[in-house]
């Protein structure tokens, strides 16, 4: 019989790392299913004591990556009081985890690339972002995970692919002065919704390069600083009118910007505290 365990991931950083090792050595065990739990950007003790919730309230082994070292204390510390494995990557996660679980590791390299459910989801991911890029076939709005709306240039695309490669249907929908949003995006239900929004003078030079790199006149509304910030805060204005979460991108990588999503589409699926 299948046995299925917890695994917590928690990462200072966006938990790439982490989540492919995971997925490197879970590979190796047949007959074991396992509920991941990602825990991103722990870098406080408030989201220290929000993960070692999650870790208390479903009970598993325990992977991280943390540089800081009350964080790294405390998380150490309250596993050994719930009695759990805490496994830092600089330890040799596949013997821990063949410990866990009882069974030995099949001690084959590259299993993690086999062609499983999860990489034909991803690739299904992929073609949705594409297929609903800056606005378009809105009419399915609803069958995405999540929908990132925002001005130009806040990374919108970039960030639906990265989106797309953690297996989320993602598709974002572009905010147009004076244009009115899909009917189809008011109405839907089943997505999360994700205002993005970013500093007027840097959204003003990014704009600027793009429109040098396509030999276009640099003198429009689009680049004028005060007409930015009239439509920066109409957007938050929006944002905040439909309760929409909001990630500011300015000084956040994409990889940032992604970790912070998958962190509210967690929480929204109950998987977060």
């Amino acid at each position: 019989m299948t046995e299925t365990y917890h695994l917590h991931l928690v990462s200072d950083a966006t938990g790439e790392t982490i989540a492919s090792v995971a997925r490197a050595c879970l590979v190796q065990f047949e007959g074991v299913e396992v509920t991941e739990h990602v825990w991103n950007l722990v870098r406080t003790k408030r989201q220290l004591q929000r993960t070692l919730a999650g870790i208390e309230n479903n009970p598993g082994v325990v992977l991280f990556t943390l540089v800081d070292a009350k964080i790294r204390t405390g998380l150490e510390a309250a596993c050994r009081e719930l009695q759990l494995p805490c496994i830092s990557l600089l330890d040799p996660p596949i013997a821990a985890l063949s410990g866990y679980f009882g069974i030995k590791s099949r001690a084959k390299p590259g299993l993690q690339h086999a062609l499983d459910a999860e990489y034909f989801a991803r690739i299904d991911a992929i073609n949705f972002v594409l297929a609903h890029d800056d606005g378009q076939l809105t009419k399915d709005l609803n069958d995405a995970d999540v929908v990132l709306v925002g001005i130009s240039r806040t990374s919108k695309t970039p960030t639906c692919i990265y989106l797309a490669n953690r297996g989320i249907k993602a598709a974002n929908v572009p905010l147009v002065p004076g244009a009115r949003l899909p009917a189809e995006l008011l109405r839907a239900t089943r997505p999360l919704i994700v205002g993005l929004t970013k500093d007027p003078v840097s959204l003003v030079q990014i704009r600027r390069n793009r429109l040098r790199t396509l030999n276009q006149e640099e003198e429009t509304d689009y680049v004028d600083l005060e007409k930015v910030k009239q439509e920066v805060a109409a957007a938050r204005r929006m944002f905040a009118e439909r309760d929409w979460p909001v990630i500011d991108v300015t000084r956040r990588s994409i990889e940032e910007v992604a970790a912070a999503i998958l962190q509210l589409h967690e929480r929204r699926a109950g998987r977060l505290i």
